[in-house]
């Protein structure tokens, strides 16, 4: 990743994955584990889980309410295998 993931980046991903695809991925980093954990996003789901996220992560996507959480990536896609090949997992 070469730039700090935002907000607005995760906005952007959403609004992408509400044009028509099934899946949003979004990675988050957790203090203290080795790995980022993928939350799967279904579609039915956006709205409610982008609301979600904008209450619960600041601009710079830590967590409000505990420290060392962090989005650090989204995408969006229509098959879950795409979403591990866009994250290189």
């Amino acid at each position: 990743m070469d730039s700090e993931f935002t907000m607005n980046d995760l906005i952007r991903v959403f609004d992408d994955a509400n044009e028509g695809y099934q899946y949003v991925g979004v990675l988050i980093q957790m203090e203290g584990f080795p790995m980022p954990e993928l939350i799967i996003n279904e579609n039915a789901n956006f709205d409610k889980k982008l609301e979600y996220y904008k209450k619960t992560y600041d601009e710079n996507c830590n967590h409000k309410f505990a420290k060392g959480i962090k989005i650090i990536d989204a995408c969006c896609g229509d098959y879950l295998e795409s979403l591990e090949i866009m994250f290189e997992y």
